[in-house]
């Protein structure tokens, strides 16, 4: 990784990791060597198994508002129920430039919370005793119990999985 990667990569970590400190966040953050990018190499860097995992799927609504469905790492959110759920007509996937702006976090590495936005927890996710989520870039995560993510992002829980 470059020097300049790796700074930037940096810069993304610090900044969650303050937002935990700051909000009094039981979690645990991690950073790897190696890509968390997507479920499998997560699984593989943390040494758990995808089930262990969140995936933080961001979507828009039709006047900019930014919606993240939250689902295990093996389900699908669907962007319909996520609409339904925020209160919205509908909802579409955010690009990746539409993650950074309106989450200040890249694409591969979105945790859970942090920043504004209407946060939807699946129920599924709650069953669990605790996971893992992006951990501000693609190269950390972040360990945490779901009562607790779901209190650090005032999530709505509601079945937002297809």
């Amino acid at each position: 990784m470059s020097n300049s990667k790796k700074a930037a990569q940096l810069v993304y970590e610090e900044k969650l990791k303050d937002f935990i400190r700051r909000s009094r966040i039981t979690a645990e953050h991690l950073s790897f060597e190696v890509s968390c990018h997507s479920v499998a190499e997560a699984a593989r860097a943390a040494g758990v198994q995808p089930t262990d995992f969140v995936k933080n799927i961001c979507l828009v609504g039709p006047e900019g508002q930014l919606i993240v469905a939250i689902v295990k790492g093996e389900d699908r959110a669907s962007a319909s129920r996520s609409a339904k759920a925020a209160g919205l007509t509908e909802a579409r996937i955010a690009t990746e430039q539409e993650i950074l702006a309106k989450t200040g976090f890249i694409c591969g590495g979105t945790p859970s919370f942090g920043f504004e936005a209407i946060f939807l927890v699946d129920p599924r996710v709650m069953d669990c005793r605790e996971v893992y989520t992006g951990g501000g870039s693609e190269y950390s995560l972040v360990k945490v119990s779901p009562a607790e993510l779901v209190r650090a992002n005032e999530a709505q829980v509601t079945r937002i999985r297809r």
